[in-house]
C-alpha cells in the first residue's frame, strides 16, 4: 500500500515536471518566432526571404551590399537581440528579488536601483562635457553607461547594508530602497533644474527608456553578463524555494539566509544595473513577467527563473516592436508601451485578489 502511494506520488511529480518543461519549450519556440518576426517588421519594408538571406550571408562573412543589409545587420538585428537580452535579465532579476524578499511587488524600482542609475546617468549628462572636454560623442555615451551602472550597484549595496545594520527584516530593506529612491529622484530633479535645454532633453529621453544605443558592442557586453547572472541565479533556486517557507525554517535546514539574500540581491543588481545603464529605465518587466510566469508554471524557482526570463524577452520584444511601428516612422519611448501593458495587469491582480499565485 505504501509502495503504491509512493509510486503514484512519483508519477504525479514526473508529470508535473514534464508539463513545466513543455511550457519552457513552448515559450522558447514563441521567442524564436518572435525574434524572426520583429527582425522583419519595421519602417523599411524588407521581405522575410531577404532578411534570412542577409543573415545567412553574414554568418559566412559574405555581406551583401545595399541599404537592406545595413538596416538588418546594423540596426534591427542588434536591437532585437538586445531587447530579448534585457527582457530576460530584468524579468529574471525580478523573480529572484521577489523570491528573496518574499514580496510580489519587489523589483529594481522598489529597491531604488533604477533611481540610482538614473541619477548616475544624469550626472554624466550634466557635467560630462565639463569633465571630458571633448566633442567625441562616444565618450559621453559610455560615460552615461558607466555612471548609471556604478550608481545602480552602489544603491543596491547601500540599501542592503542599511537594512542589515540591526539585522532587521526584508520589509526594512524594501523601505530603505523606497527612501533612497525618493532621495535620488529629488537629486535628479535638481540636476534637471540646473541643466540646459540640450542636457534636459537627454535626461528625459534616458528616463523614458529605449534601445537607441543598441549595437553589437552592447549585445556582446550584455549577453555574457546576463547568461552568467542567470546561471548563478539558478544555482540558488533550491535555496529560494526553501526561503519561501520562512527564514526560520530555512535556517533550521542549514541555509545561511543572510548570505543567500546578499548574493542573490548582488547578482540581480549587477544584471539589472548593466541593462538599465544601456537602455535607460524600462518599467514593469521585472514585475509583470514573474507574475505571469507564476500563473503558468508555479513558484518553483528552478522553473520560475527561466520561465520569467523567456516571458520577459517575449514581452519586451513585443513592446519594442510596437514602440517603433505603431506610429511609424516616429518611435515611441518603450517605457510608455510597457506601462500600458503593466498598469492594467496589476489593477487586474488587485481587483481579483490573486494572492494564490504567490503561494
Amino acid at each position: 500500500m505504501i509502495k503504491s502511494t509512493v509510486s503514484k506520488s512519483a508519477n504525479s511529480y514526473e508529470k508535473t515536471l514534464m508539463k513545466k518543461r513543455a511550457v519552457l519549450f513552448i515559450l522558447s519556440i514563441i521567442l524564436v518566432i518572435l525574434l524572426m518576426l520583429t527582425t522583419v517588421m519595421g519602417t523599411a519594408s524588407i521581405s522575410p526571404v531577404k532578411v534570412c538571406k542577409i543573415i545567412i550571408l553574414s554568418l559566412f562573412n559574405k555581406t551583401s551590399e545595399g541599404v537592406n543589409n545595413i538596416v538588418i545587420m546594423n540596426v534591427r538585428l542588434p536591437r532585437v537581440i538586445c531587447a530579448a537580452i534585457v527582457g530576460a535579465s530584468l524579468a529574471g532579476c525580478g523573480a529572484v528579488m521577489q523570491g528573496v524578499l518574499k514580496n510580489p511587488l519587489v523589483s529594481e524600482y522598489t529597491l531604488g536601483l533604477s533611481s540610482g542609475a538614473a541619477f548616475g546617468a544624469g550626472i554624466a549628462i550634466v557635467i560630462g562635457d565639463k569633465l571630458f572636454k571633448t566633442s567625441f560623442m562616444l565618450v559621453d555615451k559610455y560615460a552615461e553607461v558607466g555612471c548609471a551602472f556604478i550608481f545602480g550597484m552602489l544603491t543596491m549595496i547601500v540599501v542592503y547594508f542599511i537594512a542589515r545594520i540591526k539585522r532587521t527584516s526584508s520589509s526594512t530593506l524594501i523601505l530603505a530602497g523606497v527612501a533612497l529612491s525618493y532621495l535620488f529622484s529629488a537629486l535628479l530633479a535638481l540636476l534637471q533644474y540646473a541643466s540646459n535645454d540640450e542636457q534636459l532633453r537627454d535626461i528625459i529621453f534616458w528616463l523614458m527608456g529605449g534601445f537607441w544605443l543598441s549595437n553589437w558592442k552592447a549585445v556582446f557586453i550584455l549577453l555574457p553578463i546576463t547568461l552568467i547572472c542567470l546561471i548563478f541565479m539558478m544555482r540558488y533556486a533550491w535555496d529560494l524555494n526553501v526561503l519561501g517557507s520562512g527564514e526560520e525554517i530555512a535556517t533550521s535546514l542549514g541555509i545561511n539566509v543572510e548570505r543567500v539574500q546578499f548574493i542573490c540581491l548582488l547578482i540581480s543588481a549587477f544584471a539589472a544595473s548593466s541593462c538599465v545603464a544601456f537602455t535607460g529605465i524600462i518599467g514593469f518587466i521585472g514585475l509583470v513577467a514573474p507574475h505571469i510566469s507564476r500563473m503558468i508554471i508555479g513558484s518553483d524557482h528552478r522553473f520560475l527563473i527561466p520561465c520569467s526570463a523567456l516571458m520577459g524577452s517575449i514581452i519586451l520584444l513585443a513592446a519594442d516592436t510596437l514602440s517603433r511601428t505603431v506610429i511609424s516612422p516616429t518611435e515611441l519611448p518603450i517605457s510608455i508601451i510597457t506601462s500600458f501593458i503593466g498598469v492594467p495587469f496589476f489593477i487586474y491582480l488587485l481587483l481579483k485578489g490573486r494572492r494564490c499565485y504567490w503561494k
